[in-house]
């Protein structure tokens, strides 16, 4: 029967791609199964591996696997920017916060708000930064550079490295 056939190839296509991931061996069925369970909960994530293995990938298909798919999702690399610029892309600004900040800016964190933001290199963010970070995780709240008033967030984060950053805290980086 013609529609057994279509049904059989539907069900092996589906267990070849996951959302925007590819494959079907018994690692990438782990790895979906991994992205299913992660996607449920609604905590911050590591995503770890070598440069130009798919962590945008994996950390698109968790957002998209979850409750906030409806919501935005925003990658920043955090190993482009400087520290001053990075910390005025993720917090947003007031207006006269420093020299050529004309107007006041929403931040990344509350551009997301209601759905994902992945850090992508997060390995590579200063140590006052990640201070400024702690501080999100732990109070669900950013500050805007020039004001003092919080604002609350509501935000999945995802972050990615190359990196190992049991290494680096061993190091003292972070």
């Amino acid at each position: 029967d013609v529609t057994d056939v279509h049904d059989l190839r539907r069900l092996l296509d589906e267990r070849a791609q996951f959302y925007d991931l590819l494959g079907k061996s018994a690692a990438m069925q782990q790895i979906y199964q991994q992205i299913r369970a992660v996607a449920r909960v609604d905590s911050t994530v590591l995503i770890e591996g070598e440069t130009g293995t798919g962590k945008e990938l994996v950390a698109r298909a968790i957002h998209a696997a979850s409750h906030r798919k409806e919501k935005p999702f925003i990658a920043v690399n955090c190993a482009g920017l400087t520290e001053s610029l990075l910390a005025s892309q993720l917090f947003g600004h007031k207006r006269g916060a420093f020299t050529g900040a004309i107007e006041d800016h929403q931040g990344l964190f509350e551009a997301a708000n209601g759905g994902t933001l992945l850090l992508d290199e997060i390995g590579d963010i200063p140590m006052t930064l990640q201070n400024q970070l702690l501080r999100v995780l732990q109070e669900r709240e950013i500050v805007r550079l020039g004001e003092t008033r919080p604002r609350k967030i509501d935000v999945r984060l995802l972050a990615a490295t190359h990196r190992s950053l049991s290494d680096e805290v061993a190091k003292g980086n972070f």
